[in-house]
């Protein structure tokens, strides 16, 4: 038998890697010692921790490397082909989501950069098919866009508090000092806000956008979300603050796992009358023709990606678009209060 620091230098893998592989049934020591609790692993055992090294420098979840360790070696084969073809499949959908970082890391100016810009925009709430309430929150005016989804006993109070707490950014005039401490105060103050009106019973996601003229500057925390529509391609610019997510980004369960989780609204960061939760806050540089959505997962949990593409990219005004999103969350179950805020980049 081999000790587990011997068994991980053997294999390629650190002890912490083989004890989160223990937990996840992946990789089980062939004995526990009963007494000092140590992992002991068999020899023969190293084949399987080799190939678990190696997929993982591919990047394969560890809920798929599972199922491809537990196949013969022609299926597992298969299953690295396929896998390999969906990431190269990836790759090429995110091509121009990497050109857009590059531009704005680079503050490089568009050739219409001089052109003036201004936003059509539209803000819809529905309270969908199952709930008697709406805890949702959405609304959109000259500069500030925003959508916020409640939860607890006074979910509803809290999403119209943070909002509100964020109007007077959408006055004539942007506040003075730098943007993006100008937001993360807003927020603090919206933190508050929610605080006053929900105590430590309820609390509110939030994601709201702010035009500058020339960019949009975006707030975000909690699982509503921010989509970018750009040149055909639907891009998400939202991380979703959930336990669900957590998993999902540490390869715990796969993607098909993670949309039937039990545990998939459980948020890790929220506005709450809890402790302070950082949210993120960020400028995006504009293109003429961009259209941005920003909803509540009373969408996104229930419509794929595909269909909330195809109606952004039919090309209605925003307030038609809007309205049939809303109507496509209804026709998939309505199961949750929906808001859409959808916003054009158009010249002026």
């Amino acid at each position: 038998m081999l000790t587990i620091g011997a068994f991980a230098k053997a294999s390629r893998l650190s002890p912490k890697a083989l004890r989160l592989y223990d937990e996840l049934g992946l990789l089980t020591p062939a004995r526990v010692d009963p007494v000092t609790g140590y992992r002991l692993y068999d020899p023969a055992q190293l084949e399987r921790a080799r190939l678990v090294a190696w997929l993982r420098r591919l990047g394969m979840p560890l809920a798929r490397i599972r199922q491809v360790c537990d196949l013969e070696p022609a299926a597992a084969a298969r299953e690295v082909r396929a896998f390999w073809a969906q990431v190269e499949a990836d790759t090429e959908a995110r091509r121009e989501l990497a050109r857009f970082l590059v531009d704005h890391l680079s503050e490089e100016e568009s050739a219409m950069s001089n052109v003036p810009m201004g936003i059509r925009y539209a803000a819809l709430s529905d309270t969908g098919l199952v709930r008697e309430s709406n805890q949702d929150a959405a609304y959109a005016g000259t500069r500030l866009l925003a959508v916020a989804d409640g939860y607890g006993s006074a979910g509803g109070p809290a999403s119209a508090a943070a909002i509100e707490a964020l109007r007077h950014l959408d006055a004539d005039g942007l506040p003075a000092g730098n943007l993006l401490n100008v937001l993360e105060e807003a927020v603090h103050e919206a933190g508050r806000a929610v605080h006053h009106v929900a105590g430590d019973d309820a609390g509110t996601t939030l994601t709201a956008m702010l035009w500058t003229g020339s960019r949009l500057a975006l707030v975000h925390i909690g699982d509503s979300r921010a989509y970018l529509l750009r040149g055909g391609e639907l891009f998400q610019i939202t991380h979703d603050h959930t336990f669900v997510q957590s998993m999902l980004d540490e390869g715990r369960i796969s993607p098909e796992e993670a949309t039937a989780h039990p545990q998939r609204s459980m948020l890790l960061r929220a506005l709450s009358g809890g402790a302070g939760a950082t949210p993120d806050i960020r400028l995006h540089d504009v293109r003429l023709g961009d259209r941005y959505l920003l909803c509540s997962d009373g969408l996104s949990a229930v419509v794929a990606a595909g269909s909330v593409h195809e109606v952004l990219a039919a090309g209605a005004d925003p307030e038609r678009t809007a309205r049939e999103l809303v109507d496509l969350a209804n026709r998939s179950g309505g199961p949750d209060n929906v808001s859409c805020v959808v916003a054009d980049v158009v010249a002026e």
